[in-house]
């Protein structure tokens, strides 16, 4: 069995005049709400052994504050996490998930179409949950059968999906 967290960054702010759209920092509502994510994830013992981050300033300051609060594994970033899209991270699901738990600190559309995409099946409340969107700071969290590796469309089961505002 394995594990598939998926996490859309915290709030951030709006971009500045001459501040590009992946430089855009985390408000202060969206620094405490990584903080209180990462919180629920140690409680809820949601441990990844590896973290794929997004490198726009936004997911890395979102690892940060999940950082201060729980192990996150050892960490790879990637700048195409900005700008793949769900198949797109899928494709480094697969090649960097292994038998264990993975988080993927990413975007939206694609963590939500990912979510959608993976989770068959699930629990009641989070499918319905997770079907009134995906807002920043929400986590899904999908458990297959078998290793990451082989993580594909409709073979996953939504165990959770946690979001701030709920917690």
């Amino acid at each position: 069995m394995s594990r598939l967290y998926l996490l859309r960054h915290a709030k951030a702010g709006w971009a500045l005049p001459g501040v590009r759209d992946f430089d855009r920092p985390l408000d202060a509502s969206g620094v405490a709400d990584a903080e209180l994510m990462g919180e629920a994830m140690r409680v809820r013992n949601y441990v990844p052994d590896v973290t794929l981050c997004s490198n726009a300033k936004r997911a890395r300051q979102t690892l940060e504050g999940l950082a201060g609060q729980t192990d996150t594994g050892r960490v790879l970033f990637f700048d195409t996490l900005y700008s793949e899209d769900a198949a797109g991270y899928l494709t480094l699901i697969r090649d960097n998930g292994g038998p264990g738990s993975l988080l993927v600190i990413g975007h939206n559309p694609m963590t939500e179409d990912l979510a959608m995409a993976v989770s068959g099946d699930g629990e009641e409340a989070a499918r319905g949950m997770m079907n009134h969107g995906f807002p920043t700071s929400g986590l899904a969290v999908v458990r297959f059968a078998g290793a990451l590796a082989s993580a594909a469309q409709g073979n996953g089961y939504l165990e959770a999906f946690l979001t701030p505002a709920d917690l």
